[in-house]
C-alpha cells in the first residue's frame, strides 16, 4: 500500500474523532504502512483507545486525550497525556503543572504530559465557558446528568434515604392514579 501522506507529521482529525473500532483499526493499518510519517491525534474516545490502541500502538502514532467529552472520567491525568481547553493563554500560565501548546500543536504530543489549549476566540463559546476550563464545564454537565438519572431511578417505596418527592411530583402521581381508576 503506497503511503499517500506527504508530511512528516500528520494530525488526524482536525475536527471529529475515531468514531468506531473498525475506523480506528483502519487508521492503525495506514500508520503501520507509513512508518516514515509520525501521526498524532487528539481524542475523546478514551475507552476505545485504552482498549484498542494502548496495548500495542503503531510506533509512529502519538495521541493525547482531550477533556470535554462523555468519557472524561476514564482519563487518568497522573498517567495519560491530556489536553484541556482553557479560556485563554493567561489561564494556562496561571494553572500549575499545565503547559501551553500555543507555540506548536506538536507540543500536545511531544511536550509535557498536561497541555493547555487556549479556547478559540468565538464570543458565544467563551461566554458559555464562563471562565472555566472545558474539563470543569464537562464535569458540571456530567454531575447534572448523574443527578437527573438518580432522581429517576428511585424504585424502592418508602426508602428513608430517598429525598422526599416534590409537590409537583406528588400531584403528578395523584393525577395518574385518578386517571387509572
Amino acid at each position: 500500500m503506497p503511503c499517500l501522506v506527504r508530511h512528516t507529521n500528520h494530525q488526524e482529525h482536525d475536527a471529529g474523532d475515531f468514531f468506531s473500532d473498525a475506523y480506528t483499526l483502519a487508521w492503525c493499518r495506514v500508520m503501520r504502512a507509513c512508518p516514515q510519517v509520525t501521526f498524532y491525534a487528539y481524542t475523546k474516545e478514551v475507552r476505545r483507545f485504552k482498549r484498542l490502541i494502548e496495548p500495542g500502538p503503531p510506533e509512529n502514532f502519538l495521541w493525547v486525550y482531550s477533556y470535554g467529552g462523555r468519557e472524561d472520567s476514564f482519563i487518568d491525568p497522573d498517567r495519560d497525556r491530556v489536553a484541556d481547553v482553557f479560556p485563554d493563554e493567561d489561564a494556562i500560565t496561571e494553572a500549575p503543572e499545565w503547559s501551553s501548546q500555543e507555540a506548536s500543536d506538536l507540543l500536545a504530543v511531544l511536550g509535557p504530559r498536561l497541555v493547555g489549549v487556549p479556547a478559540n476566540r468565538i464570543p458565544q463559546f467563551l461566554k458559555r465557558m464562563g471562565g472555566r476550563r472545558l474539563s470543569e464545564w464537562q464535569a458540571e454537565i456530567d454531575a447534572e446528568r448523574a443527578h437527573r438519572r438518580q432522581r429517576h431511578l428511585r424504585l424502592a417505596p418508602n426508602d428513608p434515604s430517598a429525598p422526599a418527592p416534590t409537590p409537583e411530583a406528588r400531584a403528578s402521581v395523584n393525577d395518574a392514579e385518578r386517571h387509572a381508576a
